[in-house]
């Protein structure tokens, strides 16, 4: 009787550190079970979202379009990214990441279908652009959601592995176009592409919890948060409030916050980066098979061509992930930058039709660093902006960078007309060699795990 009063008799915590709580605790199944649905989410927004760079040649040739002409098409869909991106952090900051992540997969999901039925290349622009929003909001609210109930010593390989799930997607969607194209056309492509997130959208309704650091700021759900840290093996029943152990007085979402209190040059940096990093990843999403077909090779070729490309990426992420690990994420991020122009400058010197098999080996060498790269800076930026901006950083810097993917659905098609792969390859090269300087300047990298 005594032991039972003495529990009924508890004094509530006055404070539950969640981010503290989280960091110091073990890796637990929820945990590890909501990894995967914001991975496996990647995952479908990678596959939808290079869909279209598959689908270009078959496109052109059914309708006698030029490349000058398809442009618009591809810069349509980069805006509604950009626009989707920015708008889908701060609305991530301020209504939760679970509502954001469902509805852009809705969205993505369904425009994608409609793109099977339409006429023109017009048609297919705007709706690509309504596509684009759902494919840019999702991967921001996707990262955060991971970065926000991982534990501080697996925050990095986890962010990391689960962006390297877009590039996984997108040699998913090149597999797939191998299959589809060929036989059952393009349109019937972007059927099956497109049924796939919906129907992956009603397992998230089911299973996905929201961020429990995201819930430590709302207290009207603070019921909500006690039952998912009780999940999550903490004891939380006695609690009288919560926090997200970061005190910042930054206006919940606000961009202007992202330049101030010292942040100002490595916002600034970042977004260089990533505006240089997603110019060199569209044109080789958007043009690759493009440019590989009009080079010569056949259309199945060209689409391994993206593939390897790719699927270079995932395992260059991985690597790069257990490098900023272990160094921390300065040197490991500029070599992958540098190594990426490297790349891309020598494959200048392979000639892709007398040598197609090199030439496939050196663009999935090249999508190893960048593709890599662009994983690694969803990273940095989970690391630089605290959790009331975080995911507005994330969003802003990708939204940035979108702005160089804009540039890349004119730039890419121009370098091809105007010198064939040569040009086309100075592109990649010259964007990275200036994205490897400004990820050296960036100031707060992430430090190397003891």
């Amino acid at each position: 009787m005594t032991a039972s009063t003495s529990v009924d008799t508890v004094a509530p915590a006055a404070h539950f550190d969640v981010s503290k709580a989280i960091d110091d605790s073990g890796f637990t199944t929820l945990q590890k079970f909501t990894y995967v649905l914001a991975a496996l989410a990647i995952v479908v927004d990678g596959f939808d979202g290079q869909m279209i760079g598959y689908a270009i040649p078959m496109i052109m040739k059914e309708w006698g379009v030029t490349r000058a002409a398809f442009s618009l098409a591809v810069a349509s869909g980069l805006m509604g990214m950009a626009i989707g991106s920015l708008s889908a952090g701060i609305i991530a900051d301020k209504l939760g990441r679970k509502p954001v992540l469902i509805a852009s997969i809705i969205l993505f999901g369904s425009t994608t279908t409609v793109i099977g039925f339409a006429p023109d290349v017009t048609a297919i622009a705007v709706i690509r652009f309504f596509a684009g929003l759902g494919i840019g909001a999702a991967l921001p609210a996707a990262t955060t959601l991971t970065a926000e109930f991982i534990p501080f010593r697996y925050r990095t390989m986890a962010v990391i592995t689960a962006i390297v799930c877009y590039p996984l997607g997108g040699m998913l969607a090149g597999l797939a176009a191998a299959q589809i194209l060929p036989v059952h056309g393009w349109r019937t492509f972007f059927f099956i592409g497109g049924s796939l997130p919906i129907v992956y959208a009603l397992v998230l309704i089911l299973f996905l919890r929201e961020s429990p650091k995201y819930l430590a700021r709302q207290s009207s759900r603070w019921e909500e948060l006690r039952t998912l840290m009780s999940k999550m093996a903490h004891e939380v029943r006695h609690v009288a409030e919560f926090t997200d152990g970061m005190i910042d007085a930054a206006r919940r979402g606000s961009v202007a916050e992202l330049f101030r209190q010292g942040r100002a040059r490595d916002t600034s940096w970042l977004w260089l980066s990533f505006f240089m990093t997603q110019l060199a990843i569209y044109t080789a999403f958007s043009w690759l098979p493009t440019m590989l077909t009009t080079e010569g090779l056949s259309p199945a070729l060209a689409g391994m061509g993206l593939t390897a490309y790719n699927f270079g990426g995932v395992i260059g992420a991985v690597l790069c992930a257990l490098a900023i690990n272990r160094f921390g994420s300065r040197g490991p991020m500029t070599f992958w930058a540098a190594m990426s122009a490297v790349t891309a400058l020598c494959l200048k010197f392979v000639g892709v039709t007398a040598n197609p098999e090199i030439f496939l080996w050196g663009l999935g060498l090249h999508g190893l660093f960048v593709t890599a790269l662009q994983c690694a800076l969803t990273a940095l930026c989970a690391h630089i902006y605290p959790t009331l901006i975080r995911t507005t950083g994330a969003a802003s810097a990708m939204a940035f960078g979108r702005v160089g993917a804009i540039l890349s659905s004119f730039a890419g098609a121009a370098m091809i007309t105007a010198g064939g792969a040569s040009a086309y390859l100075n592109l990649l090269g010259g964007s990275m060699i200036v994205a490897a300087i400004a990820i050296g300047l960036v100031q707060s990298h992430i430090g190397p795990k003891d």
